[in-house]
């Protein structure tokens, strides 16, 4: 691995201000996914060292939430300067241990937030209401809800830290994160960045874990240092924090499982969605959290779609992160590749068609024949029980069913628990109303819009999560509302 700059990549720790190796010494192994071998260790911290990251958020909230939304702002403002300054070594690292074809891009897209939660530092107001007589002034303020637990997963490792972490900041927040196992040397990169930005002792800490993050866990959703707890990942992770959160009230924001519908219509622009497939199914080799999962296709438009689709995807080249000219990583281990054959499996036993078989397709580097790769496939005319209906694939397969009319397609879109986003294509205005107004997501995309940036709102329904990421409403998961009642009047004096 060439890095311009070699202190970017560590391997231990980060609490209060140090980088430390667990008080155990154990560690855990980091494998880079396009080979199957392994890159180095971090440390495997335990409850004992958890505790210690607490308690130093905690110590070190007084004076970080004293400080003024120009500090903030000026700090957070570094902090994003420097991610553009490094962001070819933070690319390298993100693709050794994610497997990333375009790690570049989601340097980028992390370093908005922090340099939008800059700007927003400067803008948490608060209001004056009009008092219900004369005698007194209502006044609201908002302050940093406290010490914040950050759990975020392996799909970005770089983007869910500075979502999170930049907002809990901005708002005088003080942070314990805890990064994916699969993917810590990002994460430990980006604190190494904002420490050099001015982010003072204790006010970032990060813990590294895989065998006892069960123990972990528990310790950062019930610890009565922790104000909030933000978690992206699994709908079953996510309630079990919720559970944890439950006994000491703390609030929480989940972003948690999508099984996003991707609904054609026949007025549809056959090349648009092609591309708009590519853009949002293939990215980071599917395993993207809003990623479309189930394919309705109105059947007018079903063979022509089907024809475009083949024709650009058995172009596609699949190799590791680092091979030029490559367009699908690798999956993240061999658990996630298995999944995806699983799906793949399943949809050919309760006949759907194959359009395109990427299981025996080679890549494109024999060196990387250890990794975990699966090559885009699409199988068509899948019946509504097929296992990737129900739940999410998180890989390179394009599952497609044909439906008829629009209710039958908003039907097929909400036969889902979760409602995270949706994606819908037609150049029919009306219907554009209808089907956005009917679909039950937090977030839609029409004709291919992005969806997810640093300045629009990013959450789900139903069992896709609770709150808000990003944006303005983004800060507002990380502070309190605090009503000050004045009175004026003479009499009111002691």
């Amino acid at each position: 691995m060439q890095l311009k700059d070699k202190k970017l990549f560590r391997t231990q720790a980060f609490i209060n201000g140090a980088w430390v190796d667990a008080a155990s010494g154990a560690t855990l192994p980091v494998i880079d996914p396009a080979t199957g071998g392994q890159i180095g260790t971090v440390p495997e911290m335990d409850v004992n060292d958890t505790r210690q990251a607490i308690a130093a958020a905690h110590g070190a909230l007084e004076e970080w939430r004293k400080t003024t939304t120009k500090t903030r702002h000026r700090i957070l403002s570094k902090w994003a300067q420097l991610m553009l300054e490094h962001k070819d070594d933070l690319a390298t690292i993100m693709t050794l241990e994610n497997g990333k074809v375009s790690a570049k891009g989601e340097v980028v897209y992390a370093q908005s937030f922090v340099e939008w939660f800059a700007e927003e530092a400067k803008r948490i107001y608060g209001d004056v209401i009009p008092a219900p007589d004369g005698g007194q002034r209502c006044l609201v303020v908002k302050q940093p809800v406290g010490v914040c637990s950050i759990i975020t997963p392996w799909n970005f490792p770089s983007a869910m830290i500075t979502r999170k972490a930049g907002a809990a900041l901005a708002a005088g927040c003080t942070v314990v994160i805890k990064p994916a196992a699969e993917t810590p040397y990002s994460a430990l990169a980006l604190v190494e960045l904002a420490i050099r930005a001015g982010v003072p002792n204790g006010v970032i800490n990060i813990v590294t874990t895989d065998k006892h993050i069960k123990d972990v866990g528990h310790l950062l959703c019930t610890s009565d240092f922790v104000s909030k707890v933000s978690f992206t990942g699994s709908t079953s992770i996510g309630k079990l924090i919720m559970q944890q959160c439950s006994s000491g009230i703390k609030r929480v924001s989940l972003e948690l499982g999508g099984n996003a519908p991707f609904v054609v219509f026949d007025d549809a622009d056959p090349e648009a969605v092609v591309e708009g497939l590519m853009n949002s199914k293939l990215r980071n080799a599917g395993q993207v959290c809003v990623a479309p999962n189930r394919i309705y296709v109105q059947s007018g438009i079903h063979e022509r779609l089907s024809q475009l689709l083949v024709a650009r995807l058995e172009k596609l080249r699949v190799g590791g992160g680092f091979v030029e000219n490559v367009h699908v990583g690798p999956l993240i281990s061999e658990q996630a590749r298995r999944k995806v054959l699983e799906h793949i499996e399943d949809a050919v036993k309760r006949g759907g068609r194959v359009l395109l078989d990427g299981r025996q397709r080679q890549i494109e580097d024999i060196t990387h024949e250890g990794g975990f790769f699966v090559h885009p496939t699409i199988i068509s005319e899948l019946p509504t029980d097929a296992l990737v209906n129900a739940e999410e694939t998180f890989g390179p397969l394009l599952a497609m069913s044909i439906f008829d009319t629009e209710e039958e397609a908003i039907k097929l879109a909400n036969n889902t628990k979760a409602g995270l986003s949706a994606y819908v294509y037609t150049r029919d205005i009306s219907r554009v109303f209808r089907v956005s107004e009917a679909i039950e997501a937090g977030m839609l995309s029409i004709n291919g819009a992005v969806i997810s940036s640093a300045v629009t709102p990013f959450g789900g329904l139903k069992e896709s999560g609770i709150g808000y990421e990003g944006s303005k409403y983004g800060v507002e998961e990380y502070v309190s509302k605090k009503l000050i009642a004045i009175g004026i009047e003479e009499k009111a004096r002691i």
